[in-house]
């Protein structure tokens, strides 16, 4: 009987799977003499097939919603909010205007989140300041960190999910064709100058050797743990070759000290520019507001002087337009002021504040926590009991307490520069978290407007990432210092591309072990990697053409190169320009 009973369980176990088979939908019956296996994994769980998010516009307005919430392709790895979520499941089809239109503008604040926190971090200075570098090497490691800190953490951001590689891509290259050719260009335009020949033969030969590897490593369409390497290796070896080229120059100046003449601002060297420009700037004009009458501020007065992030002085002076756009900034850097800590090599007192540093001892942790991952760490429970981010409070609390006791309201401690590396900790997060969620963001306007991740890179991102330096180089180019700004140029975007490539691709390999994969967007990758190349050999045939003497016409060259590399790409996003199929 038992024998029986078994061979009867194993008839009906194969009848349930015939059956499970003929309600598979599209598959074929024993008639058709095709056998078709159920679609159905070894582990018994129905998997949703990867389907492009961008298809979910083509679809019913009733289907929309489980369509972003089934499909893999449409799911973020990172960030706080699921925007595409919010357009197609808690918005109504009216209303996707209106929902466009509140995306499009929390990406303008939080473009405007970006430059303020990379404009504001004076961890960049004092980190400077501790490391036993010259004036030039910091110009391509710390201040080249501080100015291209949005870049580089789109590009992480965007390398850690294989669905916005593009992004990154676009990101880079786009900011490489847009400040060669649109910050280059204004530059001249706004004060025509002599270019120093050998910062720009060096800045402009690495820069074509790294877009000669990109070209490469877009053709292969993948990227192995030694390329990542190599990457970072070049730019190691391209800090080296400035700082043995400083010390060079100045070795050879000394010794023609005894037969040099004077010379005009005009040809001076970046470090005597930087010299120049640094005491002409020197004056405090704050000296002029300060009380003649010296009093003991308490406490509570340094906290509240110390978190106020207006100026009442300035705001009198300053037009109508400059307080419109610093009533937006007043939330930002009042959060920065808050959380992030201050060490200023230049003041007597290093900035230093008692209450606000105690009170960043507990509040700067905590945001290193919530926004490291997103919060993915901070929520975690110790031992499913406790979150780490209470167990953050406490320390941090202690370890103020002490501090606050232990110190005074006139000396700095002796280790107060340790305040310098938990401020570029934090501020790095922040700009970190802020360009999570301008990539999540992007994505969803590509899907939304069904445009290729690559063209949002090189035009809304590149823009959003590079406003802030071009009206920086703008500014230090109407300030008599354009050779300053046109060295500027090329020495971040050397920085932007190999250490944004190369930390980028070795941050998703050591988190995946696996290569990183890239999947050019078509014939749009290549158009923008051709671009950026023809733009650099341009300006590398052309400026020792003029003998290096830039004039205006070079710069209106440089500014009709990018509008008509602009209009290729354009129309190739959306097919005009294809390749014919064979």
């Amino acid at each position: 009987m038992a024998g029986r009973w078994l061979d009867l369980r194993r008839a009906l176990s194969v009848l349930c799977v015939l059956l499970m088979v003929e309600t598979v939908p599209g598959a074929r019956g024993p008639s058709t003499g095709t056998h078709i296996s159920p679609q159905f994994p070894a582990s018994g769980v129905n998997q949703t097939p990867v389907v492009d998010c961008r298809k979910v516009c083509g679809l019913n307005v009733s289907d929309r919603c489980d369509f972003i919430r089934t499909n893999p392709d449409c799911h973020s790895d990172g960030g706080y909010l699921d925007y595409l979520e919010g357009i197609f499941c808690h918005f109504p089809p009216r209303l996707l205007p209106l929902a466009v239109t509140l995306y499009v503008s929390w990406l303008l604040y939080l473009f405007l989140i970006l430059g303020v926190t990379a404009a504001k971090l004076p961890g960049w200075a004092a980190a400077a300041t501790l490391a036993p570098l010259d004036l030039h090497p910091h110009g391509v490691t710390f201040l080249a960190f501080g100015n291209g800190a949005p870049d580089i953490f789109s590009a992480l951001v965007a390398f850690s999910d294989p669905h916005t590689a593009g992004l990154a891509v676009g990101a880079l290259f786009g900011a490489g064709v847009l400040v060669t050719t649109v910050v280059a260009g204004g530059i001249t335009i706004l004060h025509p100058f002599m270019a120093a020949s050998r910062p720009f033969f060096r800045d402009i030969v690495f820069y074509m050797v790294a877009v000669f590897l990109t070209f490469i490593m877009l053709f292969r369409g993948r990227v192995t743990l030694p390329w990542a390497l190599g990457y970072l290796g070049l730019y190691v070896f391209y800090v080296v070759t400035v700082i043995l080229c400083t010390w060079i120059y100045r070795w050879q100046r000394r010794g023609s000290l005894v037969y040099s003449m004077p010379v005009t601002p005009e040809i001076l060297s970046d470090s005597e520019e930087d010299r120049v420009s640094s005491n002409t700037n020197s004056y405090d004009y704050g000296d002029e507001y300060r009380p003649l009458l010296f009093y003991q501020e308490t406490t509570a007065q340094i906290l509240a002087r110390a978190l106020n992030p207006l100026d009442y002085m300035k705001w009198r002076r300053k037009s109508a337009y400059w307080k419109a756009l610093k009533v937006f900034k007043l939330p930002v850097e009042f959060l920065l002021l808050l959380t992030v800590p201050v060490v200023d090599p230049d003041k007597d007192d290093r900035n230093w504040k008692r209450p606000l540093n105690c009170l960043h001892l507990v509040i700067s942790p905590l945001v290193i926590v919530l926004t490291l991952q997103s919060g993915t760490y901070g929520v975690y429970e110790i031992g499913g009991l406790v979150p780490v981010w209470v167990v953050v409070v406490i320390a941090g609390t202690a370890l103020a307490s002490v501090t606050f006791f232990a110190t005074s309201n006139s000396q700095p401690p002796r280790l107060h520069w340790l305040f310098a590396f938990l401020g570029f900790l934090t501020s790095a997060l922040w700009i970190n978290a802020a360009a999570t969620e301008v990539v999540n963001i992007l994505r969803s306007l590509g899907v939304v407007f069904r445009l290729s991740n690559t063209v949002l890179g090189l035009t809304l991102l590149a823009w959003g990432n590079s406003i802030g330096d071009a009206f920086s180089d703008f500014t230090l180019a109407r300030q008599g210092y354009p050779r300053m700004a046109f060295s500027a140029c090329f020495g971040g975007i050397i920085f932007n591309i190999l250490v944004g490539v190369g930390l980028g691709c070795l941050l998703q390999i050591s988190r995946s072990h696996t290569d990183v994969k890239l999947e050019p967007d078509g014939l749009l990758v290549w158009v923008l990697a051709g671009a950026l190349g023809l733009s650099l050999v341009f300006s590398l045939v052309s400026v020792p053409l003029q003998c290096f003497r830039l004039s205006r016409v070079y710069g209106f060259c440089l500014l009709l190169f990018y509008m008509n590399f602009l209009v290729v790409a354009l129309l190739t996003e959306f097919g005009v320009i294809h390749l014919k199929s064979m």
